[in-house]
């Protein structure tokens, strides 16, 4: 058998359990441009509160991460994964209901928010499940492959479920994104119970303060190296407004571009030259690109810096991953993997406010220079971590 139809057939196998990742974040995006006018516009809230819908989702992912990768390491990852369908499902639910009754609208936004903490939660389970159950079907040497697979159905479905959400809700109003949240859930539901579950280890579990303590350092370089990908999220489009530019939504798509396109020709590098070095010299490129984009006199130099930072974040998350994983034994795993992307979500929640405070006391552009100077704090945080002395590869048994 040809090494690729080897590769064809890994992909395949990685993609079966992947698609409930598209899924579940293809629901987390469809709502994202729709919610905060509908609070703001129909339920006549402030847009402090349009904006805390959003957040309270974050803040249930961030809270609920630990308890998916334990739950998938106790139960397995096929129920973990049925059960944050279940909750994506149930936001769906919560959103018609706050559309029915939003002439009461306290009782319509209590219902919204309740639905964010579903979908929130069944983002954590749904997500971690599915990378744990790809890493037991194909196995620890194809970690970094389908840690790579997971991130590119995270960001497709991201970019296309934001204008998919808007469009829907033109034609239907909520009821428009949130049936089509409830049918990918009962979809894929069916489909996750009609695949075998992996056996469960019976073997004794490391602690969690085990777990934590050989996880956060790995966790902690991601944290800071999240905090490119978010000041272009949140920022790129005021910045490009502060110097009256237009085509801020396009350095969004090159950012998404150049991320998907090294994930899914460089993955392999994470496997030959190891998850440090891959995530040194990622790190680098993303400081540069965050420069480039601080310093830049024309849109045009914005949208490579763009382009330069989304492909410089792209191999962090799996390569750090994988160097996190393997420090526990594999029935831990699961515990490893949701601690670790629990700095993500801290990341990403920690720089919509933070940035803001700066740019309420420097100019726009100097959250990009904040941002690279975070990054190569990380990139401090791995050189120390490459000394032979530091951080043992193997795990304790």
């Amino acid at each position: 058998m040809s090494s690729v139809v080897s590769n064809a057939q890994l992909n395949k196998r990685i993609i079966s359990v992947i698609i409930f990742t598209f899924f579940c974040y293809l629901s987390v995006g469809l709502p994202l441009a729709v919610l905060p006018g509908f609070v703001h516009n129909q339920l006549g809230y402030s847009s402090f509160l349009a904006g805390l819908i959003i957040s309270i989702q974050y803040f249930a992912t961030l809270v609920s991460r630990p308890q998916s990768g334990r739950l998938a390491d106790m139960l397995g990852p096929k129920r973990v994964v049925m059960l944050g369908l279940i909750c994506c499902g149930m936001s769906g639910v919560l959103s018609i209901a706050a559309m029915l009754v939003q002439t009461l609208p306290a009782i319509s936004l209590l219902l919204l928010a309740l639905g964010r903490v579903f979908l929130g939660v069944g983002e954590s389970f749904t997500s971690t499940g599915s990378t744990l159950w790809g890493m037991n079907i194909v196995g620890p040497l194809q970690t970094a492959r389908v840690i790579s697979w997971n991130g590119v159905a995270t960001y497709l479905a991201m970019a296309i479920g934001a204008p998919l959400g808007v469009l829907l809700n033109q034609g239907f109003g909520l009821a428009g994104f949130a049936m089509l949240i409830m049918a990918m859930a009962l979809v894929g539901f069916w489909m996750a119970s009609r695949k075998p579950a992996i056996k469960v280890s019976a073997a004794s579990r490391v602690p969690f303060q085990q777990v934590f303590s050989r996880v956060w350092p790995f966790g902690l370089a991601l944290g800071l190296g999240t905090i490119g990908f978010g000041v272009i999220a949140t920022f790129i489009t005021l910045y490009f407004a502060s110097r009256d530019w237009s085509g801020a939504a396009f350095a969004l798509t090159l950012f998404s571009l150049g991320f998907i396109a090294i994930r899914l020709i460089f993955s392999s590098y994470i496997t030959r030259f190891g998850g440090l070095k891959v995530s040194l010299v990622s790190l680098l490129i993303e400081c540069v690109g965050l420069l480039v984009i601080w310093q830049a006199p024309s849109p045009w130099l914005v949208d490579a810096g763009a382009f330069m930072t989304g492909a410089g974040f792209s191999l962090v998350f799996p390569a750090l991953g994988v160097e996190a994983v393997k420090r526990v034994p594999q029935q831990s795993q699961g515990s490893a993997l949701g601690t670790y992307s629990a700095f993500l979500d801290m990341g990403l929640g920690l720089t919509g406010p933070v940035a803001g405070l700066l740019i309420a006391h420097t100019e726009m552009q100097s959250v990009y220079l904040a941002a690279a100077l975070v990054v190569l704090l990380a990139v401090a945080m791995l050189l120390r971590m490459l000394r032979p002395s530091q951080l043992a590869e193997q795990p304790e048994q």
